[in-house]
């Protein structure tokens, strides 16, 4: 899953995110309210977590930018610990509000609660044949064996659940997995492609990844266990 973070203060933003990619999503990450509306039509966010102090910006005016269609959860990220900002900022659409300093074995427990509650994507556990994928915990089972795959590898195979029986094109791949500031050698995703592969190899998962040769990659429709 791809998230958003936009957050001005350079040491907070780099745990933000080595936690959040060490529990296996992939970062985005801006510092003001004008490259984060830039960047929000640029990709197809899962979770945008939200500082409300940016520099150029208030975050509550962003807010309804970033909750325009509805359907990507924000989660407010703040110094600001008045009752009344908080109530500001679930009133705005925010679907959570943190503030700061928080742990970020809680903030990453938090994002996790918020990817898992119901809404318009009720496609939150993937299963095909033996293959489960909880894309809120980043966790995947084979026969309820738990497997343990990198975190790109399961930015992979998610793409390739939710797209069973048909073709996903590698730059819809890239684009899914890797940041905008990520350095990806031309051969970085086929390499993620044959670990994902080895490991559902390695758990006896008779799943297939079919190549489709100078276009992407697939899931059958059905898996033999």
């Amino acid at each position: 899953m791809r998230v958003l973070l936009i957050e001005d203060h350079m040491p907070l933003a780099d745990a933000v995110k080595d936690a959040l990619q060490r529990a296996g999503f992939t970062i985005d990450h801006v510092g003001t309210a004008e490259d984060a509306r830039e960047i929000a039509r640029l990709a197809d966010y899962a979770l945008v977590l939200l500082d409300l102090g940016l520099p150029d910006d208030d975050g509550l005016r962003l807010l309804p930018d970033l909750r325009r269609d509805g359907r990507v959860p924000v989660i407010v990220l703040t110094a600001r610990d008045q009752l009344t900002d908080r109530l500001a900022g679930l009133d705005g659409g925010a679907d959570d509000y943190v503030v700061k300093p928080v742990e970020m074995p809680e903030l990453v427990a938090r994002c996790r609660a918020v990817l898992r509650r119901p809404g318009d994507r009720s496609d939150k556990l993937l299963r095909i044949g033996p293959l489960e994928l909880d894309t809120a915990a980043r966790s995947v089972t084979v026969n309820s064996t738990p497997l343990t795959l990198g975190r790109r590898e399961v930015a992979v195979l998610e793409q390739l659940m939710r797209a069973t029986g048909r073709v996903v094109a590698r730059r819809v791949l890239e684009e899914a997995i890797y940041g905008f500031d990520d350095e990806v050698s031309p051969n970085a995703l086929d390499a993620a492609v044959s670990r994902l592969r080895r490991g559902l190899e390695k758990a006896e998962c008779t799943l297939p990844i079919v190549t489709v040769r100078g276009v992407g990659w697939m899931l059958p429709r059905e898996a033999t266990s």
